[in-house]
């Protein structure tokens, strides 16, 4: 479960390292963010001399959750940590040019197609 004031890892070569969620789009009720889904954050942690700076405002999408994410087939898949990728604005594209770590095919399925062929493994 990601919500707000949650602290995630990014998982992209943007240059950000650690950011924190300070909004889940998709109503003023809406709490949680799964797997798939995008959020609005700020850098809190960042390389010098890269694309993204520290306190920038950006739109990411999870690709890891530490809390069960129940698949359709009824199995449920866990990872180690929270993580994000960063998005160009208002796009389904990745800002950067590399992802790291492992990624679940549901993110193919939400049409997040160039995540899913630049990362090394797809869970």
């Amino acid at each position: 479960m990601i919500q707000p004031r949650s602290i995630v890892k990014i998982a992209d070569n943007t240059g950000a390292k650690i950011g924190r969620i300070f909004k889940i789009p998709g109503g003023s009720k809406k709490r949680y963010a799964q797997i798939g889904e995008v959020v609005i954050l700020s850098v809190q942690v960042a390389e010098p001399r890269k694309a993204v700076k520290k306190k920038e405002v950006l739109q990411a999408v999870v690709v890891r959750q530490r809390n069960p994410f129940r698949r359709t087939d009824g199995s449920y898949l866990r990872f180690d940590e929270n993580a994000v990728v960063i998005l160009e604005k208002d796009k389904l594209e990745p800002k950067g040019g590399r992802i790291f770590g492992p990624i679940p095919r549901e993110l193919a399925e939400r049409g997040y197609q160039k995540i899913v062929s630049l990362a090394p493994e797809v869970v």
